[in-house]
């Protein structure tokens, strides 16, 4: 690769938000997360210990939550999002309230998206929002409607106040020019979630993509439904916005498949969903004219790779079709050194009550431990910055 001239290796920049005592708070949690035992036990303790409502929330404040939260509302994040901004990287606000399944929740989720966009537009360094289908209506829901049962009344009705709720967010996304990311989820619910999100393009991404579909990379069927959605596109005449990523759900896919005696839509190992990953960025590289694409990616080569396919496609590092994504608290040696040569990066930053946000947090644990390699890669280049500054 012509740009693999290790610039992810500079700590200086990686780390130059940190101070010494936040250095140190960052090692010794990837050196408690790098223990799986630990991970395990701790997250059996943390659990226990807020169902008991015993008073451990400040502890968890001032560690865990802060290192991977920007706070517990949109003020609070902040001085985070300011800070992150003089250096070039932009915020992506993650409401990251998860676990709650009804109407009430799905609403106040919404409204909460909504003032997140009002909240954006006047901050430079918040250029895109993001929501999580499941956020707005019940898995099962989305389930049926993806297989094509039919709905009771109730059903129907509810599944119209989720189609609502994806409109009335898209809808202020254009009028206040917010990029808007959907995630993506499990796979018996997806199908149901991208006709949803391919409605709201084929309706609002008329000038330009601003509203992004996510493609999880480690499922084997989705170039061909790159491809697919891509000839629709232009066929009809909007433009596409896609986020890609590897992927989230592996073992709940897997074992889900298994279970119910089904092929798993999992690529069968790590190599090939790297390839299946290189190949969404090859293929957005190549029709960057009605793509757009947000590189959610915490790997080294794939970014390299994309800063090369940039390179040889003319395309400029801060070309506003092109983003990298990395999370808050994660991988700051790959957002701060990509800023730096000004790329446009945005980091996601979640934030919520902190008793609300543990499922994310336990979360990030857990696929930091089951990650070959993310965590030592963290923790070795937290020991070189350490170093460094002692000399």
């Amino acid at each position: 690769m012509q740009q693999n001239n290790q610039i992810f290796d500079n700590t200086e920049i990686a780390f130059s938000l940190k101070n010494d005592a936040q250095l140190e708070r960052a090692y010794f949690l990837f050196k408690m997360i790098s223990i799986e035992p630990l991970v395990r036990i701790g997250t059996a303790a943390t659990n226990f210990a807020l169902k008991a409502h015993l008073p451990i929330e400040g502890l968890i404040r001032s560690t865990v939550f802060d290192h991977f939260c920007g706070g517990v509302n949109e003020n609070d994040c902040l001085p985070v999002i300011n800070a992150m901004y003089d250096k070039g990287v932009s915020s992506v606000l993650d409401y990251s309230v998860e676990g709650k399944n009804n109407e009430a929740h799905f609403d106040t989720t919404l409204e909460k998206i909504l003032y997140i966009i009002e909240f954006a537009k006047n901050l430079e360094a918040i250029p895109i929002a993001v929501f999580k289908p499941t956020a707005f209506g019940k898995i099962s829901l989305y389930e049926k409607v993806g297989a094509g049962t039919p709905l009771t009344e109730v059903e129907q009705e509810e599944w119209q106040r989720i189609v609502n709720r994806f409109d009335a967010v898209c809808k202020k996304a254009k009028a206040y020019d917010v990029a808007i990311l959907i995630d993506a989820e499990e796979s018996w619910m997806q199908d149901a979630a991208d006709g949803l999100v391919t409605r709201m393009m084929k309706t609002y991404n008329t000038e330009k993509a601003l509203i992004f579909n996510t493609l999880q990379m480690y499922r084997h069927d989705r170039m061909a439904f790159l491809k697919k959605e891509h000839e629709k596109a232009v066929a009809e005449g909007y433009f596409l916005g896609y986020k890609l990523v590897r992927g989230a759900y592996m073992e709940k896919e897997n074992d889900r498949a298994e279970d119910r005696g089904y092929t798993s839509p999992i690529c069968k190992d790590k190599f090939t969903t790297d390839e299946n990953f290189n190949a969404g960025l090859k293929y957005i590289m190549e029709h960057i004219d009605t793509i757009a694409l947000f590189a959610g990616t915490h790997n080294e080569n794939s970014s390299y790779l994309l800063m090369d396919l940039m390179k040889a496609h003319n395309i400029a590092n801060n070309d506003p079709r092109v983003w990298f994504g990395q999370l808050y608290g994660m991988s700051d040696h790959i957002s701060f050194n990509l800023a730096h040569r000004g790329y446009n990066v945005a980091k996601y930053v979640p934030f919520g009550p902190v008793k609300d946000v543990m499922p994310y947090l336990i979360r990030r644990a857990e696929e930091n431990t089951s990650v070959a390699g993310q965590t030592g890669r963290e923790l070795a280049l937290l020991t070189k910055e350490k170093k460094r500054r002692k000399t």
